[in-house]
C-alpha cells in the first residue's frame, strides 16, 4: 500500500477582491506551511497574533456562509476557499488575510484551483493523515429535513441530494469520491440564489457584493418586467432577462446541475473542518452550512473522546 504525504503549496498566491455579504475589500495571500500545521488564517490588519484555526470547534455562524473565529479575530466565507484546498489534497497553508471576509470572486472554487494545479503541490515528509471513525455518525434537522450520515469506509466518498421543492431546479443529486476531477466536476460550480430573495437580501444589507459575476439566480415565480429591470438596477447592469430554463441570463450555466454541484462544493469545504479527510462513505440530503459543520464537529467530538480513553 503506498503512503500518501502530505502537501502544502509550491508557493505563495494571491487574491484579491469584495466579499459577497459584506461588500468590503479583502487581500488574501496564501502561503505554504510545514507539516501538521493544517488550515490556518490570520488576520494580518488584526496584528501578528490573530490567528484562527480552520476547524469545527472555531464556526461562530453558518449564516448564508461558513464564519471561524478565536478571539477578536473572525473570517467568513471560508466555504469555498476550504473546499478548493481539500478538493485538491492541501493539507498545509497559512492564509494571510486583511479583512473579515474572503473574497467571493466568482463565487466558485474555480480560480484557486487553477492556481493550484498551475504550480502543482509541495510533497512533505510525512505521512498524510485519514480520520478514522469507530461508527456511523448522524444528524438530522426535523425543520428542514436535512441530514447527514457518516459512514466508516475504506475510502473516502459523498454523495449529495438537493431539494429546494423548486420546479426550476428540480431534485439534483451529486458525488465526489478520491476518483473524481475535482478541478473540473466541482471547482467551477458557482453559488446561486433565488430571485425572490435578492431583494429582501439587498434590503438587509446581506449581499453588499452580490453582483451578476458571481451568481446563477433562478427564478422559481413569475416576476415582472419592472422587478427585472430593478433587479439590473440593484446590480448596476444596462438590462437582464430570463431564460427559457428559469434562470436569470447574468451567465450561463457550466452545468446543468451546476447547483446540485455547487452544494457538494460547499459540503466538502464545511467536512474539512474535521481536520483532514475523512475515511468515510457520506450521505447527504438537503445540506447546508449548519448541518455541515455540526456533523464536522461532532466527528471531531467522537475523535477527541477516543483520543482521551
Amino acid at each position: 500500500m503506498t503512503i500518501k504525504k502530505q502537501k502544502t503549496l509550491n508557493q505563495e498566491y494571491v487574491f484579491s477582491g469584495k466579499g459577497l455579504h459584506t461588500g468590503q475589500v479583502a487581500k488574501m495571500v496564501l502561503k505554504p506551511a510545514g507539516v501538521n500545521t493544517g488550515v490556518v488564517f490570520h488576520r494580518t490588519d488584526l496584528g501578528d497574533e490573530a490567528f484562527v484555526e480552520a476547524i469545527a470547534e472555531n464556526v461562530s455562524s453558518t449564516a448564508r456562509s461558513t464564519t471561524i473565529a478565536k478571539g477578536e479575530a473572525s473570517v467568513s466565507t471560508i466555504e469555498h476557499l476550504m473546499s478548493a484546498l481539500a478538493g485538491m489534497g492541501v493539507d498545509n497553508v497559512i492564509i494571510e488575510i486583511d479583512n473579515v471576509e474572503v473574497p467571493i470572486l466568482d463565487g466558485s472554487a474555480r480560480y484557486y484551483v487553477e492556481a493550484f494545479k498551475k504550480d502543482g503541490l509541495k510533497e512533505q515528509d510525512t505521512a498524510k493523515e485519514y480520520i478514522t471513525l469507530p461508527g456511523e455518525i448522524e444528524i438530522a434537522d426535523e425543520k428542514t429535513g436535512s441530514y447527514i450520515k457518516v459512514i466508516p469506509s475504506e475510502t473516502p466518498s459523498i454523495d449529495l441530494t438537493v431539494d429546494f421543492g423548486s420546479k426550476v431546479l428540480g431534485v439534483q443529486k451529486a458525488h465526489w469520491d478520491c476518483g473524481t476531477d475535482y478541478s473540473y466536476e466541482i471547482a467551477p460550480c458557482r453559488t446561486f440564489v433565488f430571485f425572490h430573495e435578492i431583494e429582501y437580501l439587498f434590503q438587509n444589507n446581506l449581499v453588499k457584493g452580490g453582483d451578476v459575476e458571481n451568481a446563477i439566480v433562478i427564478v422559481e415565480h413569475p416576476v415582472t418586467k419592472e422587478q427585472v429591470d430593478r433587479l439590473a438596477g440593484l446590480f448596476n447592469v444596462p438590462s437582464l432577462e430570463i431564460d427559457s430554463n428559469g434562470y436569470l441570463n447574468n451567465l450561463q450555466l457550466h452545468f446543468p446541475d451546476e447547483c446540485g454541484r455547487h452544494k457538494l462544493l460547499d459540503l466538502i469545504g464545511d467536512l474539512s473542518l474535521a481536520g483532514g479527510l475523512v475515511n468515510a462513505r457520506v450521505e447527504a440530503f438537503k445540506p447546508g452550512h449548519s448541518i455541515n459543520t455540526r456533523m464536522a464537529k461532532a466527528i471531531r467530538e467522537v475523535l477527541s473522546k477516543l483520543n482521551n480513553k
